[in-house]
């Protein structure tokens, strides 16, 4: 007996569909599972990460400092024309190289280990290439951190790049994950003798405490030390890379133990300094970064006369850690506006007050320093050590690469520093810093002076950033 509603062609329909449907379930449950199997992405990533890369370097003999170099950024001389990219190898070769620092992650390089127990360093090994071509001392900053060590999803040609994520530091869980991916890269670049742990305090702020996570951050950074150490111990290993941030006076987190006429240092970050140094597993060397300026941008009272934060905050550094060489990782005289560019100024004003901050940093015991080249692909490059390599006529040197060359090698490491003799109504208006054969002078003013140094008389045009043999 046939029902209502319910004929022999409905029936054969409604079973194929059924038959349809189960099909296409089953297609999919096949999918899930060997997705499942498969586990996340892999492709392009390799398995041996600590196979020595390249034709490392020769070996040089391992010393807390390496001098007035630059940080490579997201565009730099690695890439573009040949003729472009070898015209700054040979640049930066010319008197024995500059030392270059390098992220391991972001600004330039890719994830490291997008994967656990899987590598892509293609990115990294070109920019190491890159400073081995061009004579440098390589050094290389442990940040940032695969996804997968900070609550991320793992996996080829997923990384979260957006500035959130790449600021987050590994899960305390992962701490140990982050200290073998460091030895990791220590072995696959034996020649990179110099490392920094992290960047910044990025991501190890507490907000509950309103304070810097310093417990944190000591603790990865030990795990990461003492990583190195066992893969090399002569390796050189330094932090704490604190944002020395100073404040207005009346700033209620204002330090009254540091300050000065530019300012006083927000006590929360002089507490994360000292617990780090207290609490660390060992240090080769003492790295923090800053601005002359305050964190409202403030150059107080001037912008050359700010700069002196970088003669106290190093003393003050060096104080504390009873002497250990003192690296600047970062430092920036000039404020940034809204979109962080830094074009305000003329070039030859940037580079007046940026030889005066250098002049600051080592009257405050630093040896080492890197300037964090604002590098573009290409255009006007305000700032930049050389024009962009995005053409084959690219890679001329621009003028913060002579400040910063001929720095470096008059005031290498240890130098000792002599007094020299400015004329009394030139002390206010000029900055110099002199060896026994090397004089340096900057005219801190917009106009043309006269002035006394060391015994003679002479002109400096406005801004003008002058050299003396003695």
């Amino acid at each position: 007996m046939t029902r209502p509603g319910w004929n022999a062609g409905d029936r054969r329909w409604r079973l194929t569909a059924l038959l349809a449907v189960g099909a296409v379930v089953l297609a999919l449950v096949a999918t899930l599972v060997g997705t499942r199997s498969e586990g996340p992405g892999t492709a392009g990533t390799t398995r041996d990460g600590d196979a020595v890369h390249g034709t490392p370097a020769p070996a040089r003999e391992p010393r807390p400092y390496v001098g007035w170099g630059f940080t490579h950024t997201q565009y730099s001389a690695d890439q573009g024309p040949a003729a472009a990219t070898a015209r700054v190898a040979r640049i930066l070769g010319r008197g024995g190289g500059l030392p270059q620092n390098q992220h391991i992650m972001g600004w330039g390089a890719d994830n490291p280990e997008p994967v656990e127990g899987h590598y892509d360093f293609g990115a990294l090994d070109r920019r190491i290439d890159f400073v081995r071509a061009s004579g440098g001392t390589p050094v290389i900053t442990l940040c940032c951190s695969p996804d997968w060590m900070k609550g991320g999803r793992a996996g080829a040609g997923g990384t979260d790049w957006s500035r959130t994520a790449l600021e987050t530091p590994p899960t305390p869980g992962h701490y140990q994950d982050f200290a073998d991916l460091a030895a990791t890269v220590a072995r696959r670049y034996p020649d990179v003798r110099h490392f920094i742990v992290w960047n910044e305090f990025k991501g190890f702020w507490n907000d509950a405490a309103a304070r810097w996570d310093y417990e944190g951050y000591t603790r990865m950074y030990n795990l990461v030390y003492r990583a190195l150490k066992k893969v090399d111990e002569d390796i050189m290993v330094g932090g704490p890379y604190l944002v020395m941030d100073s404040v207005d006076p009346r700033d209620p987190n204002a330090s009254t133990a540091l300050r000065g006429p530019w300012g006083a240092m927000d006590q929360r970050v002089l507490d994360a300094f000292g617990y780090w140094n207290a609490h660390k597993a060992g240090a080769d060397f003492a790295v923090v970064d800053g601005a002359s300026y305050t964190r409202d941008d403030e150059l107080l009272p001037d912008e050359f006369a700010a700069t002196r934060k970088f003669t106290a905050v190093g003393q003050w550094v060096r104080r504390q850690t009873h002497g250990l060489p003192l690296w600047w990782a970062e430092y920036y005289v000039e404020p940034g506006d809204g979109d962080g560019e830094r074009t305000g100024w003329s070039e030859p004003h940037r580079v007046a007050v940026q030889a005066t901050g250098m002049i600051a940093m080592a009257e405050g015991g630093a040896g080492s320093g890197f300037y964090w080249n604002p590098q573009k692909r290409t255009g006007d490059c305000a700032g930049c050590l050389w024009t962009p390599t995005g053409a084959a006529g690219g890679g001329r040197t621009l003028p913060m690469y002579g400040l910063l060359s001929r720095f470096a090698g008059a005031f290498p490491p240890g130098t000792r520093y002599t007094t020299v003799s400015v004329a009394p109504d030139d002390v206010p208006n000029v900055r110099v810093l002199a060896t026994r054969r090397t004089v340096l002078v900057v005219n801190t003013l917009a106009r043309t002076i006269s002035a006394r140094i060391d015994g003679k008389r002479f002109d400096l045009r406005a801004y003008e950033v002058r050299w003396l043999d003695r």
